[in-house]
């Protein structure tokens, strides 16, 4: 099925998506886009349904094509802070500020989100999967945080960030048990089932 260019008709509609949301280290990452009305691409769909190979290409071709694109951090002190859910939306906030221009109707992947300004909005559960802009979202979403992670395991390559990019995979949750939590990880967060107890 391809998807769909536009929700609200109207010019400079926005998606918004996040990523990172789920995982125990690192930032949640969120990018918004205005496509041109004539975008078309038929091997974008939800980042999570692409080879790191395909979402790379994308990349390039998403960053080329858009009228405008923003990738916002909120990182993991201020996750702790005001909780994932907030933390999620301000990332989609920020980066729904940084876009030039600005949108006149957002479309959100997901069914959560705060009104930003008076600029009208609809959530979309599975929207990745049903409109270009929130997976074009998306795929920025996912590439600026899998990059920023892989940097980020150069410091501590024993928890292997550059493969499971911070989600609670065994070996994370073994190598956490085992070398304790650096300053990216997530303390508000569950870093481990309660039969392996962390002290922190």
């Amino acid at each position: 099925m391809s998807l769909l260019a536009n929700f609200s008709k109207l010019k400079s509609e926005c998606g918004t998506d996040e990523a990172g949301r789920g995982c125990l280290a690192g930032p949640v990452t969120a990018s918004a886009v205005i496509l041109p009305d004539n975008f078309a691409n038929i091997i974008l769909n939800d980042s999570k349904q692409l080879s790191e190979k395909k979402r790379e290409h994308l990349k390039s071709i998403i960053e080329r094509d858009a009228i405008s694109f923003s990738v916002s951090h909120v990182f993991q002190d201020e996750i702790d802070s005001i909780n994932i859910l907030n933390a999620s939306i301000l990332a989609m906030h920020k980066s729904i500020n940084d876009l030039n221009p600005q949108p006149n109707f957002i479309i959100v992947d997901g069914n959560r989100f705060k009104p930003y300004l008076s600029i009208p909005h609809q959530t979309i559960v599975k929207g990745d999967s049903k409109f270009l802009s929130i997976a074009a979202a998306s795929v920025l979403a996912k590439t600026y945080r899998d990059a920023y992670m892989a940097k980020i395991h150069e410091e501590y390559p024993m928890y292997n960030w550059i493969k499971n990019k911070g989600y609670p995979t065994k070996e994370h949750r073994l190598a956490i048990k085992k070398y304790g939590i650096t300053k990216y990880h997530r303390k508000s967060f569950r870093l481990l089932p309660e039969q392996l107890k962390l002290e922190l």
